[in-house]
């Protein structure tokens, strides 16, 4: 599991730290958005999130087969949809998230262990979490 994520803002601005374990990075908005792009946005992060949880997964079940997969390229894009323009939605109204994942797998792989490892990618952890129920409990800290 995750350990502690942290960020902070700074005074004025979007620009927040963000450190995870014994890393750091920055994440800001675009400036067309108010900010000074000075590192990815929160859905750029998100999307970085599923894209290596999606390469790690089949990593991991492509050398437990012994598989000859050299390496896997995940490209996502985010956008919102109107409920409306989307068949298979449970909502009907306003708008729903939509991730598209395109994944590249490189080496002399098979037909159906590239079919295999496309059904493995939607069982990686943080694609679990997103298509899941999730609660998140907000409290706020003394300071």
């Amino acid at each position: 599991m995750a350990g502690d994520v942290r960020t902070e803002t700074l005074e004025r601005g979007f620009a927040t730290y963000v450190t995870a374990g014994g890393h750091a990075l920055r994440a800001d908005e675009p400036v067309a958005a108010g900010g000074t792009d000075s590192g990815p946005g929160p859905y750029d992060l998100l999307l970085a999130a599923l894209g290596a949880c999606t390469g790690m997964t089949l990593r991991l079940y492509a050398d437990r087969k012994g598989w000859p997969l050299e390496r896997v390229e995940v490209k996502l894009h985010h956008d919102r949809i109107h409920a409306a323009d989307c068949a298979d939605c449970e909502t009907r109204v306003g708008l729903v998230d939509r991730i598209e994942r395109e994944i590249t797998l490189h080496g002399p792989l098979g037909d159906e262990q590239r079919a295999r490892l496309l059904e493995i990618a939607d069982k990686c952890p943080v694609h679990r979490t997103l298509t899941s129920e999730i609660r998140i409990e907000t409290r706020l800290a003394a300071g």
